[in-house]
This record gives structure tokens, sequence and C-alpha cells, in this order.
């Protein structure tokens, strides 16, 4: 299976209190997909009531996407098997652009 980064995918994602099956987008780099049995995955919601954070981006073209409601991107990560998703779709280019902003925002990366 390819799996590319701004791919939208469907997994058993952990969650505070229980695993539930949700969307997720895939912000892993290919290099790191090619090296490893692995990806890492951004929790995607659907929750738009609660507070959006610096490091949260609404996103703009979700159906484009392949999701069924409007969601938000959140910087939850989790690394999972790649063997355990289904691509559903692919982030717009201005929704990956807003999404790689998000991960800046909250990792120190520089």
């Amino acid at each position: 299976m390819v799996i590319q980064p701004g791919d939208v995918v469907t997994v058993e994602f952990p969650g505070a209190t229980a695993t539930k099956r949700r969307p997720a987008v895939v912000v892993s780099s290919e290099l790191y997909q090619r090296t490893r049995p692995d990806v890492i995955l951004g929790l995607l919601t659907s929750q738009m009531s609660s507070t959006i954070l610096p490091s949260d981006c609404v996103l703009q073209d979700w159906e484009q996407a392949g999701l069924r409601k409007p969601s938000v991107f959140r910087t939850f990560l989790a690394t999972l098997p790649v063997t355990s998703l289904t691509v559903v779709g692919h982030l717009s280019d201005r929704d990956w652009r807003e999404v790689r902003g998000c991960l800046r925002a909250a990792l120190a990366l520089g």
C-alpha cells in the first residue's frame, strides 16, 4: 500500500479513554514511511464546537478530502502500523499547508 503525506485515512485511533475508528491525516514523510512499518498520524475531529487552539486548523476542503463532516486537524499524534489504515482521500494543497503550519506551531522544530 502506498501512503502519501496528506492522505486522509481511517484507523483505530487511541484516545484518552478508549480506542475507536476515526479519521486521521498522514503527517510522516515519504522517507519515514519507506524505512518503517508504521506511519505518523494526526487526529481529525468533527467536534467543531470545542475551542480551536493555535495548533489546530479547520479544514476548508473537507468534502474533497473524503470526510463526511466538517472537520478540524488536531495536533494529537500517534504512530500506527501502515496495515491498519484505510485511505479515504487526500487533503487539498491549502489544507495540507495549514496542517503543516499547525505542526510547526506545536513541535519544537527550529
